[in-house]
């Protein structure tokens, strides 16, 4: 390459991305570190009764854009972090969960305790933004295929996984194919 030549641009078609599925998740890879310096972007498909659980990051940013569907959001730090549920937590402010449609976009700085979880009867897909790359695709390999096991998932390899990810989980991630009542 010359002095004065710059790399490609990257190009994923709708519907293009490698795509890793099982019945509690699905996440299409649409940027990786390969391609990228900042971060990577996926989409994610989020199937009803889903519940990441909250959690927070000590170094890694992530941006959430609602595509379709509806999803129950918190990104703030709560007055008293309950370790079984995070759809009763409130900030100092006053700030509470909030049901997010499409166009929503969720900013989550480093040290936000955030989640996510569908609590309707319909899939919500989401684009997702983690920085920076690629730690966030290898979490999600390594997370579908442990959710990928059949049954209830497995907390105690989950909680090791999510321990060298940098991910400190507040309260259970839960797949239950009947979601909770909303709140």
């Amino acid at each position: 390459m010359s002095a004065h030549a710059t790399p490609d641009g990257l190009l994923v078609p709708t519907g293009h991305g490698r795509t890793l599925a099982v019945p509690a998740h699905q996440v299409t890879f649409k940027v990786t570190g390969e391609h990228a310096r900042a971060a990577s972007s996926f989409e994610v498909v989020v199937p009803p009764g889903f519940d990441v659980g909250a959690h927070v990051h000590a170094h890694s940013e992530e941006l959430f854009y609602l595509l379709e569907g509806e999803l129950e959001v918190l990104a703030f730090e709560p007055r008293v972090r309950t370790r079984d549920d995070w759809r009763n937590w409130e900030s100092s402010s006053g700030r509470r969960t909030v049901r997010a449609t499409p166009g929503t976009v969720i900013v989550v700085p480093p040290g936000c305790p955030h989640a996510f979880a569908n609590r309707s009867g319909e899939p919500a897909k989401m684009f997702f933004q983690a920085s920076p790359p690629p730690d966030h695709e290898r979490y999600f390999e390594e997370l579908l295929e442990i959710l990928d096991g059949g049954g209830p998932p497995d907390h105690a390899a989950i909680a090791a996984l999510r321990a060298r990810y940098d991910i400190e989980q507040l309260t259970p991630m839960r797949h239950d194919a009947s979601p909770p009542p909303g709140p």
